[in-house]
C-alpha cells in the first residue's frame, strides 16, 4: 500500500512535491480508511481535479515514471513475479522552463508498506541514467531503518540483510539497481519489493487505444463477478464470450426469452469504457494493488463513476487494501458525501508555468479555518474558491470578455 509519494524536477513540477496518502485526523468516513495495526491510517482513494494544462496528468506520470522504470526490464526479461498492467515506460524529462533544473537529476521517493514493514525507495535520474538510488526497510513497531542498499552513480554499498560476496555491485548505469537484484538474485526483501511495484496498475483512458486492451479472456474464473458487476450498474449483460478467430468480445442480453448478441464494437462509448475499465478494478480490489488511472471519468456516466469510487470505500468489498488514484473533470463526484477532504486534490501551475498539488484538507476559508466537511466542494471548486480556477471560468472572463 502506498502511504506517500515525494518527486522532484519531473516536467511540469519544479519543486519538490509531495502526494501522500496518509489519512489526516478527520471525522468523516472514518470506517472507509485501511487500517493496520500500529502504522497510518490510510485513504482508499485520491482524485485529482485541476484545468487542463495545471499539472493533473503530469503527477500521475511521474508515479507511472517510477514504476515503469523499476518494473520494465525486469518484464522485458520475463523474471517479473506478477501479471503486469502497464502501459508504457513513462520518461524522466526535467522541467525546461529553467536552465538549471534542466540539467538536474529527476528525483522520485515512495514509501510504501508490504505487511509489516514499511519500505523507502528513492532514485534520481537524467539522461536515462540513474545518479543516485537507495532501499530501506523499517519494521512498522520499530525505530530505525535498516539500509539494504545505498548508489551514489557506480558506488554501490550492501545493507548488512543483503551483505552477500556473490551478489555484483558492478551494474549498468542505465539499470535501477533494484531491478538488476531482481532479476538475478533470490532474495526476499527485494522480492518483496519488486512484487509491489509490479502489481501497481497504470492506466490512460485519454487513449481511446485502451479500451481495446480487454482482460476479460485472461480472467475467465470472476465472469460471475463481472456480470454481476455490471448488473449492478444497469448494464444488462447476461454472459460474454471471445471468439478467438475474430478476437472479439461479444457481450449477450435476454429479450424476453430469446438471447441476443452484440459485439464489443458495437456498444456504445461509456459501455465499452466500462467492460475495459471493469475487470482491471475487480482485479485490483481481489489482490490489493494500486490503480492509477489518467481521466476515468472519460466518457463514463458521473453515476458509473461515483460506483467505482465508493467499491474501493467499501470495506466489505475492498478487503485486501487496494487503492484508487485517478484524475477527473466530473463536478458531479466531488460531493461531501462521497469522498473525505484528504481525498480531494487540485493541480494548477502558475505564471512561470510550475505546477504543484494540494489537498482539500489543506486549503482555508477566507477567515483562515479550514474547509468544512459540510461545504459544498463542487459549487465553491467552481466558483475558483480552491486556487486550482476552472477552465470554464477563465474562458467567461478571459477570451468571451
Amino acid at each position: 500500500m502506498l502511504c506517500q509519494f515525494t518527486f522532484k524536477n519531473f516536467k511540469s513540477y519544479k519543486d519538490e512535491t509531495i502526494f501522500d496518502f496518509q489519512a489526516a485526523a478527520l471525522p468523516e468516513f472514518k470506517e472507509t480508511l485501511i487500517t493496520t495495526k500500529s502504522a497510518p491510517d490510510l485513504v482508499p482513494v485520491s482524485a485529482v481535479y485541476g484545468p487542463n494544462g495545471g499539472g493533473k496528468s503530469n503527477l500521475l506520470q511521474a508515479l507511472s515514471c517510477v514504476i515503469s522504470t523499476i518494473v520494465k526490464p525486469v518484464h522485458e526479461l520475463g523474471k517479473n513475479r506478477k501479471s503486469i498492467i502497464l502501459q508504457q515506460k513513462v520518461d524522466a524529462i526535467p522541467f525546461l522552463f529553467n536552465e538549471v533544473s534542466a540539467n538536474e537529476p529527476t528525483e522520485f521517493k515512495l514509501f510504501f508498506l508490504i505487511g509489516s514493514n514499511l519500505y523507502c525507495y528513492y532514485i534520481a535520474l537524467k539522461d536515462n541514467e540513474v545518479t543516485a538510488e537507495s532501499l530501506t526497510r523499517k519494521s512498522i513497531t520499530g525505530k530505525k531503518a535498516a539500509e539494504l542498499f545505498d548508489r551514489e552513480k557506480s558506488k554501490i554499498t550492501l545493507g548488512y540483510s543483503i551483505n552477500k560476496k556473490s551478489i555484483n555491485t558492478d551494474v549498468n548505469p542505465k539499470m535501477p539497481y533494484l531491478s538488476f537484484l531482481a532479476i538475478n538474485y533470490d532474495i526476499p526483501e527485494i522480492s518483496e519489493v519488486m512484487t509491489w511495484f509490479e502489481s501497481c496498475i497504470i492506466r490512460s483512458y485519454a487513449n481511446p487505444m485502451v479500451e481495446h486492451q480487454i482482460m476479460l479472456e485472461k480472467y475467465t474464473e470472476y465472469k460471475s463477478q463481472f456480470i454481476r458487476a455490471l448488473n449492478d450498474m444497469d448494464i444488462d449483460i447476461t454472459d460474454y464470450r471471445y471468439d478467438e478467430d475474430s478476437k472479439q468480445l461479444y457481450m449477450k442480453r435476454k429479450l424476453g426469452k430469446k438471447e441476443y448478441e452484440l459485439s464489443f464494437t458495437e456498444e456504445s462509448d461509456g459501455t465499452r469504457k466500462l467492460i475495459a475499465a471493469l475487470p482491471v478494478i475487480l482485479l485490483a480490489l481481489r489482490e490489493g494493488r494500486l490503480v492509477i488511472i489518467d481521466e476515468l471519468d472519460a466518457k463514463l456516466h458521473p453515476k458509473l463513476l461515483r460506483y467505482v469510487i465508493l467499491l474501493f470505500k467499501n470495506k466489505e468489498i475492498n478487503r485486501q487494501g487496494a487503492q484508487l488514484l485517478f484524475t477527473s473533470h466530473d463536478m458531479s463526484t466531488m460531493k461531501n458525501s462521497v469522498f473525505r477532504r484528504d481525498e480531494i486534490w487540485f493541480a494548477a501551475d502558475n505564471e512561470a508555468h510550475e505546477s504543484d498539488v494540494y489537498s482539500l484538507h489543506e486549503m482555508r476559508s477566507e477567515d483562515g479555518s479550514r474547509i468544512k466537511n459540510t461545504a459544498t466542494y463542487d459549487k465553491q471548486y467552481l466558483e475558483g474558491r480552491y486556487g486550482a480556477d476552472p477552465y470554464l471560468r477563465n474562458m467567461l472572463g478571459g477570451a468571451f470578455a
